[in-house]
């Protein structure tokens, strides 16, 4: 399937749902950011929990949780940029991670908590520096082109629809 329609069909699901502009866009920022963070089996409940907390779509979060699937190859890349990130962050003073590949961890250390805080914590630090941004730009994105959709098609832009409209 090409990629463009792929984006151009979901982008129409997301313009569908029926809220304001703002709850749309907090779902999307929500969805982004649980999307690029490696909690691999909770992002979406994660997402669900959060726009639920912040009174944002939980459906367009999601969505956009879910969405970042395309990215799946190229994840490994992402999460080890993250890990740079953040073990730079962790370090004093600041120094890039030495290789990856001179850790020699065999499959069972992977589930070992000095694991965990050697390579675990670093990772999720630099995944919310890099998750935040992308979120924020998201967010602004999606708002304002839920709004310009609706001025387009004559819809309300504030979310409220009576039962004869639809968007």
């Amino acid at each position: 399937m090409n990629l463009r329609r792929w984006l151009h069909e979901h982008s129409l699901k997301l313009l569908a749902i029926r809220d304001t502009p703002g709850a749309i866009a907090g779902g999307v920022g929500i969805g982004v950011f649980f999307g690029f963070v490696p909690v691999i089996g909770l992002k979406t409940v994660l997402a669900i929990s959060c726009a639920w907390l912040t009174r944002s779509n939980i459906l367009a979060a999601v969505l956009a949780a879910t969405a970042h699937e395309i990215l799946f190859p190229v994840m490994p890349l992402i999460y080890f940029w993250q890990y740079k990130i953040g073990y730079w962050i962790l370090s004093d003073p600041h120094q890039w991670p030495h290789g990856v590949h001179e850790l020699h961890l065999s499959p069972h250390e992977w589930w070992r908590w000095k694991t965990f805080v050697t390579i675990g914590k670093p990772l999720l630090l630099g995944s919310v520096f890099c998750s935040a941004p992308m979120a924020l730009f998201s967010f602004f994105l999606t708002k304002s082109l839920v709004v310009r959709h609706r001025l387009k098609k004559g819809l309300p832009v504030d979310g409220r629809f009576s039962d004869a409209e639809s968007p």
